[in-house]
Parts: C-alpha cells; structure tokens; sequence
C-alpha cells in the first residue's frame, strides 16, 4: 500500500515515512483536511503522502477519482486534486470537466486516459483494502499499523506521522 507504483504520491517521493490517505471528492471533510496535510507535507520535507482514491460518495465521486487518475498520465495530477478539492460544487462529471479545463488539461487525452485499466485497478484495489482494513469512510489516515478517521488536527497527524518514524 506505501509503494504501490500505481497510487499517486505528493510530497517527497523517497521520504523516510509514508501517511496514506482514503478520500473522495465530495467528502467535506476530505475538502476541509486540503490545507492540513498541505500544511504537514509543507512542514514535513521528509513525508510521502500516497493517496488512495476511494470514491464511496456515489456516481459523481467516481468519475472524479477516475478524473484525477486519468491526470497523471499529463503530469497534472496534484494540482488537479487541490482544484477539485477546493471546488464548492460536488464533483459530478460537469463541475470535473470543468474544472479539467480550468486547470488546462488535454481533453481528448484526459477521456481517453479515464478509461486506461490502471484506473479502474486502483479504485478497485483502494475498495479491497478499505474493506479488508475495516475502514469506516473518509478521511483515513494511516501511517505503519496506526490510522485516523475524519478531520483531525494537524498535531495528530505530524503525531501519527513522528510515531512511525521512532518505529
């Protein structure tokens, strides 16, 4: 789950401690943590945040995760998640198109990309291990064999994060 080569990753790359995030578009809480982990990833040089799209918010969470991914192959996808993250309307395949243009995504491409197999294999992989994890929704943190549900503050997660480290 830490290395997997098929899960986007921010912050540094060959960090020495990794904090997986499970989010969807339309969690308000997800939207709320954007600029908490964008804190600790600006604190924490040394963090790698893989993040895990678990699209559990119906139709429109779905398409967005499968947006987002499909922006790796452009080299866009950190900054197309915080522009979707920040947007206030839910993600449904009007408001992620749009915000794909806004951004200055290659459309043709983009939708082309959407329907690549590494798409749908990470989504699907993300649900296998929510459900052999036990997770209960989004935001999850996990970090070694510990985690946190929901919006929580930038100390736990530095918190979460120190823990691994001294392990």
């Amino acid at each position: 789950m830490e290395r997997d080569p098929n899960a986007p990753a921010l912050g540094n790359p060959d960090g020495n401690a990794t904090l997986v995030e499970f989010f969807d578009y339309n969690c308000q809480f997800c939207r709320a943590m954007l600029p908490v982990v964008g804190a600790l990833l600006d604190t924490d040089r040394s963090l790698r945040l893989v993040m895990r799209e678990w699209p559990v918010f119906g139709e429109g969470s779905v398409f967005a995760a499968r947006a987002a991914l499909a922006s790796r192959s452009q080299g866009r996808y950190p900054e197309f998640h915080r522009a979707l993250l920040q947007q206030k309307a839910r993600a449904e395949q009007a408001s992620v198109l749009r915000t794909a243009r806004s951004i200055g995504l290659d459309a043709r491409q983009f939708q082309r990309d959407m329907d690549r197999p590494e798409v749908a294999q990470h989504i699907e992989q993300s649900n296998t291990l929510a459900a052999a994890m036990g997770l209960v929704g989004t935001p999850t943190f996990i970090a070694g064999a510990d985690s946190r549900f929901g919006a929580v503050p930038l100390s736990e997660l530095a918190g979460l994060v120190a823990a691994v480290r001294k392990s």
